[in-house]
C-alpha cells in the first residue's frame, strides 16, 4: 500500500492549493489567461444577465442557434488536444461554447476562442449545489451548441452536480439537443456509465490489484451521465502517469463481480483525445496513445475484500485494441461492435493473483 504517498501527496496539494491529488489539468497554453485578467480582443466582461456561475466570456454575448452533430470528446488530461477541441467546434456550427469547471479560472476561453469559428466561448465556475440548481446556470448551459468539462476533482462533480439541474443538462445537450460535449482529466472520467467518483481521494494500480474491495476503489454506475455508446463502461484518463492499466483493469473486474455487467473500458494517455463520432467510430488524436479494454469472456476467478484480484482465464481476460494518436484522427475502433477498428493493435490483459500481466 502507498498511504505515505498519498498522505505526502494530500500535504502538498492542500499546502499550494493546487487541484485534487485526484485529477489535475493545467495546459501551458492557458496558464497566460488567468482568473480573466488578461486583455484578450473581443472579451466582453460578465453582464447583469448571465448566470452568477459565469466567470468570463470572450466574444459576443448574444445568443444564436446552430444546427449541430452529436459527438464525445474523452480527453486524457496534461496538455490539451487542440484536434479534438476544433472537432468539436466544427461539430458546434460555430455556436456558443460552454466551458464547467468546480474550481480554476475562465484560461479555456481564450485557448478555445482561438482555435476556430465560434460566437463566444464562456466558462461557469459549480462549485456548490445551489449554483448546480440555478436556473440561470441551467438555462446557459441548455443553450450551449458544444460543452467542455474541464479537469479538476471528479468528486466535486459528483457531489456538486448529480442530481441537479446541471446534471438534466448536460443529459439534455447529449441526447435531445445533440450537441458536442467533452471532458478531459475529471471531466472524462466521469462520462462512463460507470465511474470512479474519488470520493476517499485517488487509488493506485497496486493497491486496486491488492485489494479490489479497499477504502479507495469507490465506484458508481448509471446515475449520472448518459452518453452515447458508454454503456458497461468506464474510462480512465492520465492512463501513462502513472500506470493506471492495474486499477483500470480492476474496475472491469468489480463491474462484472457486483452488478453483472460485461465490462468495457477506455483508458486515455495525456495529450491524447477520443472523439467517438454519432455512428460509434472512435477516432484517436493527440500524441498518446487511447486503450480499449472489453470483457472476454467469463469474470474473475476471485475478486472479494482482503485478496488480491484474480483474472487469468487463460492470460486473455480483458481483450484490448490500443491505438496511437495522429493529428489527423485517422486511426480509430467501431464502439457499435468493439471489434472492428484500423491502426491499432490488440492485446490482452489479466491478473495473476494480485499483479497485472499482459499478452499478445
Amino acid at each position: 500500500m502507498k498511504t505515505s504517498i498519498k498522505s505526502g501527496l494530500a500535504l502538498a496539494c492542500a499546502m499550494f492549493f493546487m487541484f485534487s491529488c485526484e485529477e489535475t489539468t493545467i495546459n501551458p497554453e492557458n496558464e497566460n489567461d488567468t482568473n480573466g485578467t488578461t486583455e484578450i480582443p473581443g472579451k466582453k466582461s460578465k453582464s447583469t444577465g448571465r448566470s452568477s456561475a459565469s466567470i468570463g466570456i470572450v466574444g459576443s454575448e448574444a445568443d444564436v442557434s446552430r444546427t449541430t452533430t452529436q459527438g464525445t470528446v474523452l480527453m486524457g488530461g496534461g496538455n490539451d488536444v487542440d484536434e479534438a477541441i476544433q472537432w468539436m467546434i466544427n461539430k458546434s456550427g460555430g455556436g456558443d461554447f460552454v466551458v464547467l469547471r468546480a474550481t480554476g479560472t475562465d484560461a479555456y476561453n481564450s485557448y478555445i476562442y482561438g482555435l476556430g469559428s465560434v460566437n463566444s466561448v464562456e466558462t461557469l465556475l459549480i462549485n456548490s449545489r445551489t449554483l448546480a440548481n440555478d436556473p440561470g446556470v441551467e438555462a446557459t448551459i441548455r443553450g450551449a451548441e458544444a460543452l467542455f468539462i474541464s479537469g479538476g476533482d471528479q468528486y466535486n462533480y459528483v457531489n456538486y452536480w448529480k442530481d441537479t439541474k446541471v446534471e438534466s443538462a448536460i443529459n439534455y445537450l447529449i441526447n435531445t439537443k445533440k450537441v458536442p460535449v467533452g471532458g478531459t482529466s475529471a471531466g472524462c472520467a466521469i462520462q462512463g456509465d460507470a465511474y470512479f467518483d474519488a470520493s476517499n481521494g485517488t487509488v493506485y494500480s497496486d493497491e486496486a490489484l491488492d485489494n479490489p474491495y479497499n477504502q479507495y476503489m469507490t465506484l458508481q454506475r448509471g446515475n449520472f451521465l448518459n452518453v452515447p455508446y458508454l454503456g458497461n463502461t468506464i474510462t480512465d484518463t492520465h492512463y501513462d502517469n502513472p500506470d493506471r492499466r492495474g486499477r483500470h483493469l480492476t474496475f472491469l473486474a468489480r463491474m462484472n463481480k457486483d452488478w453483472g455487467m460485461t465490462a468495457k473500458g477506455i483508458g486515455v494517455d495525456e495529450g491524447t483525445a477520443v472523439c467517438i463520432e454519432s455512428n460509434g467510430k472512435a477516432r484517436v488524436f493527440g500524441s498518446g496513445y487511447a486503450f480499449f479494454l472489453r470483457q472476454n469472456g467469463a469474470g474473475p476467478e476471485r475478486c472479494q475484500a482482503g485478496a488480491s484480484l484474480d483474472w487469468y482465464r487463460n492470460r486473455q481476460a480483458v481483450r484490448v485494441y490500443k491505438i496511437m494518436g495522429n493529428s489527423s484522427g485517422s486511426r480509430y475502433l467501431w464502439l457499435d461492435t468493439w471489434t472492428s477498428g484500423s491502426g491499432g493493435s490488440w492485446q490482452y490483459y489479466y491478473a495473476d493473483r494480485g499483479t497485472l500481466r499482459i499478452s499478445y
